[in-house]
């Protein structure tokens, strides 16, 4: 009876444990399926994984896909893309990437995510800085 009552105890205690790793697992997957869609030009699936919010500044695929080439350089086009620190909090994921570029420049990416109603993330924003930048 008291080992039962322990498991109960530790899963009680560790379960908020378990649904960050889940919230991170699934942020993390939503920014690795948009960053392969920007490297197959694909995009309508790279728009997908935008919040609503951000569909409501580039309202079709091709106008947020030249947003993200003329702006973003190095997330659409890189050598290396790798997680970070990720911080969470309820329904919101803050997870930094850290960039090599295609020239080899290092960048860091700060991607933002909200879960949605369905309980899907979506990305709300990037926010991109050199290395050793100020800022």
């Amino acid at each position: 009876m008291r080992i039962a009552a322990l498991v109960v105890a530790l899963a009680i205690v560790f379960s908020p444990f378990a649904a960050r790793a889940d919230d991170v697992s699934a942020a993390q997957g939503v920014i690795r399926a948009q960053e392969q869609a920007f490297v197959h030009d694909d995009a309508a699936a790279a728009y997908s994984y935008a919040a609503p919010a951000i569909k409501q500044i580039f309202p079709a695929p091709d106008i947020f896909m030249s947003m993200v080439q003329n702006g973003y350089a190095p997330v659409y086009r890189h050598k290396s893309f790798e997680f970070g620190d990720v911080k969470t909090d309820g329904g919101s994921v803050a997870q930094r990437v850290h960039i090599i570029d295609a020239n080899g420049e290092a960048w860091e990416a700060l991607y933002t995510l909200e879960q949605q109603a369905d309980g899907s993330y979506k990305i709300t924003g990037c926010s991109l800085l050199k290395a050793g930048q100020a800022v």
